[in-house]
């Protein structure tokens, strides 16, 4: 048999098993406790249904001195006495200015969280308890939903039936274990410290989730490996799901005196640090996809902070947004490179660890003064200019051949006519990424949350499940692993709201992609001025300096000019001034009009690429039954060369010449270029 086990993100690899049938989870049948059911676990984004005035760090301190409350300040939390361990202690606490403190308040957002009660919650469950209005917070370890008695049960089955390495009663057994994972020269007494044990049946490293101080069992990750080609492929599977996973493996091996630790993206290279240096060190749970902040006050005793969690772009720039969490001032960065790989595989290559962690670099300076200090960045992106070029689309690859990539950083600019599929098209466009762990936030103001997830949904199982209700649970569940959330707004709303909105999701969630479906929808809000042009290019700017500043690209969706039917869109169609695709590094246009050798089909244009340069535009299918526009793998589409003075498709002349002002190269996808090209009678 084989089995499927799922990753923090979607990633999906078959394993072998022996002989045990497959249940819910991954697990074998034996494993999975009852039949599946229906599950309403993750949360809608509750947190970004923020009020309109969200809690400042000077709101925090001036309602602590308020009710005279000492408090410190520290690099991404406040501490400040807790209320929660008892009246007695809390008096105690606020008479002596020098006690250790156990309550942090983030500063960014309000939530907090006693270590020595494990009590947390809101900024208004604290505000609540010190002013005694009786609705106090809520019980918890490091979440505020503790397991259900279904994961305890499964995580305790789990656990008792795993067994350490060491102990497996055939040799042969745990050296291929080893070598699967790479733990050759890992020693028995390094997997004893951190308590990582085997799951024989699901040949799975088995890695334990303590509470603080090692008084519980709160949850599991498992891990399985794969060899492919000439390398490994790791799939984690978590309990509880991935999105109340919030453990820091190692977190019981601190001790309150360490000042100095490394932080990294999976548990085996922690094995592998700790091992050669000696370090304290943790592991993220979500790897470089996500750096929740319910773990920043387990990282306030820590004066440096080394992020060390991989060997490609990608970790460098998890990296680099999880620094600005914690306060730059104190995080060094290891870049990657040929002589600095992830840990464990500079273990095995009997590699210095410790001289890479010297080489770690500053994550904050002051600023750039020459090009020193930018040339290992350029080296980086030119010895990974796919990385460097984003993530790729898999199920646009025409997209990828003309944008090479979604990148972080960027402002998108998405018109198309009404009623030509925007929505439906730039949903697809956005999932494609969600589905590689690009988390993604969702502000549609058109229609509802309900009806686009609908959408979304039909569209991630390619069927209407309408007709197959029977596998709603099935993909519902997988749907919801995503790393997807949606804004609650609906109608009008004010710039100030959203991006307020949009940042705070950027700093829970590590949102790197926005979708704004659509910008007219702000414009009503604005007092401004009563031009609403001035208006427009405000919010247009707002967005453009989000997107920079936060290292996180915005799709933002804008209606054209009314146009005569019988002609294409262009760049100047776009509402308003020239601002929007001015500031824009990219802007597609759905162009949706009958073509001359064939009846009416959709085709989008790319008709601003700031990255390379490279414009033109591909034919897109409407599939009626799973509402995407993807290309079906059996139409082998080619690139073909064409010349374009007034960003419109025109036949190629038999003499191949260009004409006079084409600059940049323009491309168009098909089977046959000539049956793409449009009318140009027609249009002008």
């Amino acid at each position: 048999m084989w089995l499927l086990l799922r990753r923090a993100y979607p990633v999906r690899i078959l394993l072998p098993l022996r002989g045990e049938w497959v249940g819910r989870r991954g697990l074998p049948r034996s494993l999975a406790p009852g039949p599946p059911r229906r599950r309403y676990r993750k949360e809608a984004l509750p947190a970004l249904e923020m009020p309109v005035s969200p809690v400042t760090t000077s709101e925090i301190r001036q309602y602590l001195r308020a009710h005279g409350i000492p408090f410190q300040d520290g690099h991404s939390c406040l501490r400040a006495p807790s209320p929660f361990v008892g009246s007695s202690d809390f008096n105690n606490q606020k008479k002596d200015s020098t006690a250790s403190f156990c309550l942090f308040i983030d500063k960014t957002t309000g939530h907090f969280l006693c270590m020595t009660s494990l009590a947390e919650g809101s900024w208004e469950d604290f505000q609540a308890s010190v002013e005694g209005r009786g609705d106090g917070p809520k019980e918890g370890v490091l979440l505020t939903e503790g397991p259900e008695a279904e994961d305890r049960e499964q995580v305790l089955r789990i656990w008792n039936r795993a067994v350490p390495l060491w102990e497996l009663p055939d040799p042969e057994e745990a050296k291929l274990a080893r070598v699967m994972f790479g733990l050759t020269k890992v020693t028995d007494d390094t997997l004893k410290k951190f308590s990582v044990r085997y799951l024989r049946s699901t040949r799975s490293l088995v890695f334990p989730w303590f509470t603080p101080g090692a008084s519980g069992l709160r949850g599991l990750k498992l891990l399985g490996a794969e060899g492919q080609g000439d390398g490994v492929q790791y799939v984690e599977t978590t309990i509880p799901r991935p999105g109340a996973y919030h453990n820091l493996f190692g977190l019981p091996l601190i001790s309150r005196r360490d000042a100095e630790v490394v932080l990294t993206s999976r548990e085996l290279d922690s094995l592998a640090l700790s091992q050669s240096t000696g370090l304290p060190t943790l592991s993220l749970p979500r790897g470089t996809v996500c750096l929740p902040p319910a773990l920043l006050p387990y990282l306030e005793q820590f004066r440096r902070i080394v992020f060390w969690l991989g060997d490609d772009l990608r970790a460098w720039e998890a990296a680099k947004l999880f620094a600005r969490k914690l306060n730059p001032k104190r995080c060094s960065l290891v870049r990657p490179g040929n002589q600095q790989p992830r840990p464990l595989e500079a273990l095995n290559q009997s590699l210095s660890l410790s001289r890479i962690l010297r080489t770690a670099l500053p994550a904050w300076h002051k600023s750039i003064v020459s090009f020193r200090q930018l040339r290992e960045e350029v080296l980086g992106e030119l010895l990974n200019v796919e990385q460097a070029a984003g993530v790729r689309w898999s199920r646009f690859p025409d997209l990828n051949r003309l944008l090479k990539g979604h990148r972080k950083g960027e402002l998108t600019v998405f018109t198309g006519p009404t009623g030509s599929g925007k929505t439906t098209f730039i949903s697809e466009y956005a999932l494609d990424l969600c589905t590689q762990g690009v988390n993604t936030l969702w502000g549609s103001f058109e229609i509802s949350n309900v009806r686009l997830a609908r959408v979304m949904l039909t569209q991630f199982a390619v069927a209407r499940l309408e007709e197959q209700l029977d596998k709603y649970d099935e993909w519902a569940d997988r749907f919801e692993d995503l790393p997807l959330y949606f804004m609650t707004f609906h109608g009008q709303q004010s710039i100030r709201s959203v991006i307020d909105t949009m940042q705070h999701a950027v700093y829970v969630y590590d949102v790197c992609h926005v979708v704004i479906d659509n910008l007219q929808f702000m414009m009503g809000h604005e007092q401004l001025s009563t031009d609403r042009i001035a208006a427009q290019d405000y919010i247009v700017g707002a967005f453009r300096k989000f997107a920079t500043d936060n290292s996180c690209h915005v799709t933002l969706v804008i209606h054209p000019r009314k146009e005569d039917d019988d002609k294409e869109l262009q760049t100047a169609s776009i509402f308003g001034s020239a601002k929007a695709s001015q500031e824009a590094d990219n802007v597609l246009i759905l162009q949706d009009r009958k073509l001359v050798t064939g009846p009416g089909k959709r085709y989008l244009q790319v008709s601003k690429n700031r990255f390379d340069g490279d414009v033109g535009v591909f034919p897109l299918e409407f599939n009626k039954g799973s509402l995407t526009f993807s290309i079906p793998p059996k139409s082998k589409a080619r690139l073909k060369k064409i010349k374009d003075d007034n960003g419109l498709v025109a036949k190629k002349s038999s003499s191949g010449k260009k004409g006079a002002g084409h600059q940049n190269s323009e491309t168009c996808l098909g089977q046959d270029p000539s049956s793409f090209q449009p009318d140009t009678k027609s249009s002008g």
